[in-house]
């Protein structure tokens, strides 16, 4: 067990007066190590975006409370190409940050024994539900300027092409994400089944560092293109409807990315908002045999729920400097004490499973 995680997280209910219930001084199960964890040692990975941080470190905290002895989740960081064989394999037990349809294809990977990842691993309840986004996203400046509503647009039309050219090749230049992400496949696959190979670049690296470049590049005054998602916290940097917009794809989708985004008026220059991605639930995934054996986590995976704007107030936090581990668990912490009553009923829910 964390210990460091644990003494942080007791100082944060001690400070409201919470400290006696949450550790069980009642007597309950949990006050003499009695809880359906107990004994039981879990290996959590998280993903290597650290806009789900959050998430993990509240699943980790949240499996504590029923006595399981959870390993520190940011020391398996990892992306979902290495992340869903490794967890079928049983090297991990599970990570809450599952975005689907976009990682429908990890599970199809094949695996040695001749099984697929999906015969092993399961996605399990609904932690945000088709509360995530994806897409392309300008300069609202030009995006007006030009008439620009569709990324198609952008690709087809030199003139406006040569408007996100970074790098003096004559192509336009998108701003996009992590390989081994599902967002980077469904750009790379967007870019083939358009024949576009030659007329947009897919710039890859690492996100954080790309989208520095392009909020750098909005302020000097100058055109950007960009990949992101929500939550995040861009999106409060670069405010879609004020500072940029959506655009819609404006050309063949990729198969089961096809949905139009419901935004609020100005946010999409498109309308539909058909970007490409369909609007995506975020989940947790887990190892079978783990749940199988472990009922209380089971039942604790499907019941909780995050609410976006939650993740989006921690993502802008930890965007603003308080993003070390220990904040970040602190964060966790926090947001498991403001919501107690329905973690709870949530924790509850855990022990009649494994009753």
């Amino acid at each position: 067990m964390n210990f460091s995680r644990t003494v942080r997280m007791g100082a944060a209910l001690a400070a409201v007066g919470l400290f006696a219930t949450a550790c069980g001084s009642d007597g309950d199960e949990s006050a003499s190590g009695d809880g359906p964890g107990a004994g039981v040692q879990v290996t959590p990975a998280r993903a290597n975006w650290n806009t789900g941080f959050f998430q993990a470190a509240i699943f980790s905290q949240l499996l504590e409370e029923l006595d399981y002895e959870v390993a520190d989740e940011s020391d398996n960081e990892l992306g979902p190409d290495i992340f869903y064989p490794a967890l079928a394999q049983g090297e991990y037990d599970f990570w809450a940050n599952g975005w689907f349809p976009i990682h429908e294809p990890d599970l199809d990977t094949d695996l040695p024994t001749g099984e697929t990842v999906g015969d092993l691993v399961s996605p399990v309840g609904f932690e945000v539900e088709s509360g995530a986004l994806q897409g392309y996203l300008i300069d609202k400046k030009t995006a007006e300027e030009y008439g620009i509503t569709t990324l198609s647009q952008i690709v087809e039309d030199p003139e406006l092409s040569a408007l996100f050219d970074t790098d003096g090749d004559g192509v336009a230049d998108l701003q996009g994400c992590n390989e081994g992400w599902g967002c980077a496949e469904n750009i790379n696959t967007t870019i083939e089944i358009n024949n576009w190979q030659d007329k947009l670049t897919h710039v890859q690296g690492e996100y954080s560092l790309l989208i520095t470049d392009a909020i750098a590049r909005y302020e000097r005054g100058e055109p950007i293109l960009y990949y992101t998602w929500t939550p995040n916290f861009t999106v409060a940097q670069l405010k879609p409807g004020e500072d940029v917009v959506w655009l819609g794809l404006g050309a063949t989708i990729p198969e089961g990315q096809e949905g139009a985004a419901s935004l609020e008026e100005g946010q999409c220059a498109a309308d539909p908002c058909e970007m490409g991605f369909v609007p995506a639930d975020i989940r947790v995934v887990a190892n079978n045999e783990f749940m199988d054996a472990n009922p209380a986590a089971r039942a604790l995976f499907e019941a909780v729920t995050i609410p976006p704007e939650d993740i989006f107030a921690q993502n802008l936090e930890m965007n603003e400097g308080a993003d070390t581990q220990e904040d970040i668990e602190d964060q966790a912490a926090a947001w498991i004490d403001e919501n107690r009553e329905q973690v709870e009923e949530w924790l509850e829910e855990a022990r009649s499973a494994a009753a």
